[in-house]
């Protein structure tokens, strides 16, 4: 197929627009992906670009599992419940019920886009493909790696909280005789963050069984504790159902109006996150096609429903209604401890034991979450070093063949976080950036490749086996992109309306930071090495991939702006 003379940037246009793309590394065409017609999951991997360097030991329950895991239910509401009280028991009931359902759109986006081109590196690769030729290598590479900084955020935010909840246990058991600080938070976070990069180097069939194990737990707390919560409560006093279901507070300094839309909807916005887990698993699991939009639609729903009734049994249970002072203000540092302490403190002589246990319990479900997301963000990383995305890519991107686990991406992304949560030990206003730096980099990296596939949706979309049609795609995604785009402003909001050192929400200048940086580094030097996703596989009717005649091709394009039928 010949085009005529033009720009590089016009001709990989013109190509693009022609129902084909260019591998940008390489500029070498390749056929669009056929993912309805292609033969295999390795096959379709060859169509976007990749030779398989992975094994396929993941099936669809252990792709849902890895979200689901990450999501872990009630350690997700344990960790946050604290922002969601802020707007009273009902704020706080409803508001997830609402945000759950705006984050199913982001998913419904998300699993169309999977089902089309499902890789590891998804988010980035998504976005490369469907942003302008002009602009696509540097957005891509942003996305690429905000999404990557995000999931570190994200394994220090869970790790955090399990060090907050294992603290917390040391509290109760003491009696309050036991003072918890930066430092010895941040030394149980490191701890667990090292056993997660332990556990991750399994191989990649330990680490699939682990997600089976890691489901049964969450799901099985669950049911515990909406059945042992009520029965303990019983012998109190529960909350009249005009209470939680119709009590809206204000414990801030903002607007009513503005506190409901923000600290009630943050839980779920927290929870229920890092679905984009079973797209960096896109490699490992069979049928991805299909796998892959069932784990990610499995674990939002499960998850918005499964904590939808956890907090109305948790809100029920209450035994003390002061939330400001009783609740919030707990001298166990968990709002959740609290809760279940006063529960299970109306049987006699069970409260501190029942509590201890739960939490225990709780704190084993959040462990559990860490070392599902250390196992994704591992992919993520590979995907992107694979793609010469990070420094010292030739090294993160090696993978140890025999256990089937990209390794050196594992002690990359446990290293950054340990470095990263050292935000723990400037204090609670820097650790809490840990929550939203997750929140709002990850919403930037789901709602790029969406929006921009609104843009030019009938230029270069080819749908997969699942794929709401084309109507109902673009209402649901411009519903998700405004949904994302309110969520990334929302939690750049500090909690007080006049803030001080200690109050700031830093996130506001720690994501737009990861941004900057970013740009910063590309136009220095990663513009020299990341040109967008990499070729790894031979183009069928090409003959060789040796990287003089790729080379050639690529200056060919750029040089002299022209192109030859291939």
């Amino acid at each position: 197929m010949l085009h005529p003379v033009l720009s590089g940037e016009e001709i990989l246009e013109a190509v693009t627009s022609d129902k084909r793309y260019f591998n940008n590394t390489h500029n070498v065409e390749l056929p669009l992906p056929d993912a309805l017609n292609a033969t295999s999951d390795n096959d379709l991997l060859a169509q976007i670009g990749y030779k398989p360097e992975l094994k396929r030991r993941f099936n669809t329950i252990q792709v849902f599992g890895v979200a689901y895991s990450i999501m872990g239910v009630l350690p997700s509401v344990a960790s946050i419940l604290n922002h969601g009280l802020l707007a009273g028991p009902a704020g706080a009931i409803w508001g997830w019920l609402i945000s759950s359902a705006l984050t199913f759109t982001i998913g419904l986006a998300m699993s169309e886009n999977a089902s089309f081109q499902p890789t590891s590196g998804g988010l980035y690769y998504w976005t490369n493909y469907y942003a302008p030729a002009r602009f696509k290598t540097v957005i891509s590479y942003v996305v690429g790696n905000t999404n990557s900084i995000a999931l570190v955020g994200a394994l220090c935010s869970v790790d955090y909280g399990f060090a907050q909840e294992l603290l917390s246990i040391v509290v109760i058991a003491t009696d309050g005789d036991f003072e918890v600080t930066p430092a010895k938070t941040y030394g149980v976070f490191a701890a667990c963050v090292v056993a997660h990069i332990a556990l991750t180097c399994l191989s990649s069939k330990n680490c699939a069984t682990l997600q089976t194990t890691s489901t049964i737990w969450n799901t099985g707390l669950v049911i515990l504790f909406i059945i042992a919560m009520p029965i303990a409560a019983s012998r109190g006093e529960f909350q009249k159902a005009s209470w939680v279901f119709g009590e809206f507070d204000n414990l801030t300094n903002y607007p009513m109006g503005w506190n409901q839309l923000s600290q009630a909807w943050l839980p779920a916005i927290w929870a229920i996150g890092s679905f984009d887990s079973c797209v960096h698993m896109s490699e490992e699991c069979t049928n991805a096609t299909k796998t892959v939009p069932i784990g990610i639609l499995g674990a939002i729903g499960t998850c918005g429903i499964l904590g939808f009734v956890l907090l109305i049994v948790t809100c029920f249970c209450i035994q003390n209604p002061d939330i400001e002072n009783h609740i919030l203000g707990s001298k166990f540092g968990q709002p959740m401890a609290q809760i279940i302490y006063d529960a299970f403190e109306t049987v006699p002589g069970q409260g501190k034991g029942m509590a201890i246990a739960m939490m225990a319990l709780i704190a084993i479900g959040q462990f559990l979450m860490g070392g599902s997301i250390l196992t994704a963000m591992s992919r993520q990383i590979f995907a992107f070093a694979r793609d010469n995305g990070l420094p010292m890519s030739w090294w993160i991107k090696k993978v140890n063949q025999k256990l089937s686990v990209p390794i050196h991406a594992v002690f990359t992304g446990g290293a950054a976080a340990i470095v990263v949560g050292l935000l723990c030990i400037i204090g609670d206003a820097a650790s809490s950036a840990l929550f939203t730096l997750y929140v709002a980099g990850n919403y930037f990296a789901w709602g790029m490749p969406t929006f921009l596939r609104l843009l030019s949706m009938k230029e270069k979309f080819r749908p997969g086996p699942f794929f709401l049609g084309e109507f109902w795609s673009r209402v649901n995604g411009w519903v998700s992109t405004c949904f994302i785009t309110f969520t990334i402003v929302m939690v750049m909001f500090p909690t007080n309306l006049n803030p001080t050192k200690d109050t700031m929400n830093y996130t506001c200048v720690i994501t737009p930071g990861v941004w900057i940086l970013s740009l910063i580094y590309y136009k220095v030097y990663a513009h020299k090495v990341y040109h967008g996703p990499a070729k790894t596989v031979a183009v069928p009717g090409e003959g060789s991939s040796d990287e003089s005649e790729v080379e050639r091709v690529r200056q060919e394009v750029e040089g002299k702006g022209s192109v030859r039928s291939y």
